[in-house]
């Protein structure tokens, strides 16, 4: 099969390295010509292009931008598409991408691969990064069948694990899952960053060990991405927000009033809960 790939970083990439594996024809597309020769060299794509044009063969085609430029490169390619083709995306926020590509084209199907890492560009791609991993994809009432039924397949060819979901249920699960670790990982590092003893914050710096290193992870990646989950899916993060707020007001009330049972049962809740998230 044919497969077009838009943007060559982290997931673009490494989406070209798994689905060649696969026998697929990779079309890659970059707004630099810098990186579409890298995509060659590395063997992530069969042939690069900064013209969407290179796309008019593609069967399928994969928009790994960030989401901000999504419908916008969706628009773009219609004129180059046949009409089978099915395009979907790759964003973590799903409800305004599905309502602004929908109408540009009738085979548009909304995905969101659950994979990653900090790092990004042409020189992050890798292999094998979607295996075990969840692929969601969130039709519509008018998305064609075919396309649910070809797009999962290929996501269950790299070993992912796919769910099928309504485009504000996917946005409401991710802001829990996701989008609210990145704000509160964030937060904690301003929250120590704001110790004005700088005795203590050298030596909180030097004694960070993993606790540390695995909580901030998110909250210390990639800026734009944390910034695209806040805008694009603002009411859902706000709701998941608002709810932790309310959950930490209470531990903190638990800590103050020295209900050391309860804060104890809480911390148990918590860890026979923790499973229950880890797929």
């Amino acid at each position: 099969m044919k497969i077009g790939i838009v943007g060559l970083g982290l997931i673009g990439g490494s989406l070209g390295l798994d689905l060649k594996t696969r026998g697929h024809e990779i079309l890659g597309v970059s707004r630099q010509e810098t990186t579409c020769q890298i995509a060659l060299e590395k063997n992530i794509v069969d042939y690069a292009s900064t013209d969407l044009s290179l796309l008019a063969a593609a069967e399928i085609v994969i928009v790994c931008t960030p989401i901000g430029s999504i419908a916008s490169i969706v628009a773009r390619l219609v004129p180059y598409l046949s009409p089978d083709t099915i395009v979907t995306d790759v964003g973590s926020v799903k409800e305004p991408i599905v309502e602004a590509c929908t109408p540009l084209w009738s085979n548009f199907l909304g995905g969101h691969p659950m994979a990653g890492n900090t790092d990004r560009g042409i020189h992050a791609a890798q292999t094998d990064l979607f295996t075990g991993a969840a692929y969601v994809f969130t039709p519509t009432a008018t998305t064609p069948p075919v396309a649910v039924e070809k797009l999962e397949a290929i996501a269950r060819a790299l070993g992912m694990m796919t769910y099928v979901c309504s485009p504000e249920v996917h946005d409401r699960a991710v802001a829990w899952i996701s989008h609210l670790p990145v704000i509160i990982s964030t937060n904690l590092i301003t929250s120590c960053l704001q110790e004005r003893d700088s005795q203590v914050l050298e030596l909180a710096q030097k004694l960070a060990s993993s606790g540390f290193r695995d909580t901030s992870r998110v909250g210390g990646g990639n800026p734009e991405l944390g910034m695209m989950m806040a805008k694009y899916n603002r009411q859902a993060l706000l709701r998941s927000l608002a709810q932790y707020r309310h959950s930490l007001d209470e531990i903190i009330t638990q800590i103050e009033r020295e209900n050391w049972d309860n804060l104890e049962r809480v911390l148990e809740t918590n860890q026979q809960a923790r499973p229950k998230f880890l797929n």
